[in-house]
């Protein structure tokens, strides 16, 4: 079961994105401080969080932002994760399908993510859902995805 998380689902799912953070060894302020920016987050409506599950296994965080090209929305996945003991199980491509299906439904046309080089499961599921990381078509250039703190 996928749903959309609402602002009482904000220590959940800030207990799963402490956790992807943790796992892969990245920043993380801590469950506490995580919960409250989400809640203000999902009451604001700045974030779509689809929760897996009850109790949450798995989550997808996306941010809609007006296109430069197009009179529609462009959608970033800024996180995917699911919890170590349900990998494998085709809960991230549940996941991807709803979150792919919600972005449609809020008007986006476009969806782009970003992931690690050697997250290898993450970029099989990415390619099997039709993402690229090559401009344009399968033999374009490859894109790249940059980033710094400021």
């Amino acid at each position: 079961m996928i749903r959309p998380a609402e602002p009482a689902d904000a220590e959940a799912v800030a207990r799963l994105l402490d956790a992807f953070n943790t796992e892969y060894g990245d920043f993380t302020p801590g469950p506490e401080r995580l919960a409250e920016r989400v809640g203000e987050l999902l009451r604001s409506g700045a974030i779509l969080v689809l929760l897996a599950e009850d109790p949450p296994a798995g989550l997808a965080v996306m941010r809609f932002r007006p296109s430069l090209w197009t009179e529609t929305l462009d959608c970033y996945l800024e996180e995917l994760y699911v919890a170590p003991g349900r990998r494998g199980q085709g809960l991230g491509r549940e996941l991807m399908d709803a979150a792919m299906a919600a972005a449609q439904a809020e008007g986006a046309a476009y969806m782009d993510l970003g992931t690690a080089e050697d997250d290898t499961a993450a970029r099989s599921l990415y390619e099997s859902l039709g993402f690229s990381n090559r401009a344009g078509k399968p033999d374009g250039p490859l894109n790249y995805f940059y980033e710094r703190e400021l």
